[in-house]
């Protein structure tokens, strides 16, 4: 009886800058990417590499992608929430703060 053992390879990175064995055409398009961030003010660039063997179709790379950048959303809300809640304590009980400052060692 012959035995199939399925094998399949994934490699995935996001880039926020050109690596330090990037060409000169990969330099340019980071500080493309990098004055395009500044004029508009607000969001990040990133770029994405991805490998997957055996090869998946584009349309399941993009669901698999926005359903990443779901999570991210809501972890970052989750995070602005904290920090909302963490914000109005410190207005609300500041002495609550003020003496943990001092008692805390460094």
């Amino acid at each position: 009886m012959k035995v199939y053992r399925p094998e399949w390879q994934c490699t995935f990175s996001v880039n926020e800058g050109a690596e330090e064995s990037a060409n000169w055409k990969e330099r340019i398009a980071w500080r493309l990417r990098a004055l395009a961030d500044r004029l508009e003010g607000k969001g990040r660039t990133v770029k994405i590499d991805y490998d997957v063997s055996p090869t998946v179709s584009r349309d399941e790379v993009d669901h698999c992608l926005g359903k990443g950048f779901e999570v991210t959303q809501k972890l970052l809300t989750q995070l602005a929430r904290q920090q909302a809640c963490e914000d109005v304590m410190r207005h609300a009980k500041a002495e609550l703060y003020q003496s943990a400052r001092k008692t805390a060692y460094f």
